[in-house]
């Protein structure tokens, strides 16, 4: 469905402008939020507000220009998939990083319920390292 297209293409709006109330506003507020294991903050993650104050967050401290480009959308009604790259550099070693990512939410009643990532941790374990 288009509006839930419109929905996720906003979370990323919102994470760009640091629009706290609005990421809130999106997520659920017990969102199951699944980072792949070896990726920073990896694994199960509960509820909205742990995700953005104990796992988002964290990538402010430890990357310097930290993004997320999506360069694709796919809508499947109530799952929204975006594929794109990671950019940013990490602050302890000045290592630059371009990683692949697939982004796949699912939606319910209008909010996201659950994420999970899909990316090359070793590039992101290369950039950490400096190697």
């Amino acid at each position: 469905m288009v509006q839930n297209l419109r929905l996720v293409q906003g979370l990323y709006e919102a994470f760009g402008a640091r629009d706290r109330e609005r990421i809130l506003e999106i997520m659920h507020p017990e969102i199951e939020w699944i980072q792949n294991e070896g990726f920073p903050g990896g694994g199960l993650h509960k509820g909205a507000v742990h995700v953005l104050d104990d796992v988002l967050s964290q990538f402010r401290h430890d990357w310097d220009n930290w993004r997320a480009r999506v360069t694709e959308w796919h809508d499947a009604g109530a799952t929204v998939i975006a594929i794109g790259v990671y950019e940013g550099t990490y602050k302890a070693t000045g290592k630059q990083l371009v990683a692949a990512f697939a982004h796949v939410y699912d939606i319910k009643d209008g909010r996201v319920v659950r994420f999970r990532q899909f990316t090359d941790t070793a590039l992101i374990l290369e950039a950490r390292r400096g190697a």
